[in-house]
């Protein structure tokens, strides 16, 4: 293996290794584990969506950096195929794909979550407006407005 291709492979390595740490810690940031349907859920919902934000664009930045090492490596696998420090990096590569994949199935989750809980507050909010309207309707027949006490309150 050439000394270019070695600290190719170290440059490549240390960058996965970051971005590794930012998926671990994209991870913890799980939003399904919060309530969407209270105030205080929504609060802190929407502070994890900042963190996670911040996190994606740190990982975003290192992967820009590792793209040109990746497509490097890619031209130079067969020489480096049967090289340790090859082995591990794709290994380490394989892990970070399997991290990745882990996380976006735990994101759907969450996202199903979140509309469940917008269907829920619709239909709660629906469910007042009718019934505040099947109470006027019933304040209306049981008791009708008195007509007569108006006339009488208007002539004095």
């Amino acid at each position: 293996m050439t000394d270019d291709l070695d600290e190719v492979l170290r440059e490549y390595r240390a960058g996965l290794e970051a971005e590794m740490a930012l998926l671990h810690r994209l991870e913890r940031l799980d939003t399904s584990r919060h309530d969407a349907t209270s105030h205080t859920g929504v609060i802190e919902l929407a502070a994890l969506a900042d963190e996670r934000e911040k996190v994606m664009a740190n990982l975003v930045s290192i992967e820009h950096t590792l793209k040109p090492l990746r497509a490097q490596l890619v031209d130079a696998r067969a020489t480096l195929q049967g090289e340790r420090a090859f082995q591990d990096v794709a290994a380490l590569h394989q892990k970070a794909a399997d991290l990745v994949a882990r996380i976006l199935a735990t994101d759907g989750r969450s996202l199903q979550a979140l509309k469940d809980a917008e269907h829920a507050r619709r239909f709660a909010a629906e469910s007042m407006e009718k019934g505040e309207s099947t109470l006027a309707a019933y304040r209306r027949v049981v008791a009708p407005p008195l007509e007569g006490a108006r006339i009488v309150n208007r002539r004095g």
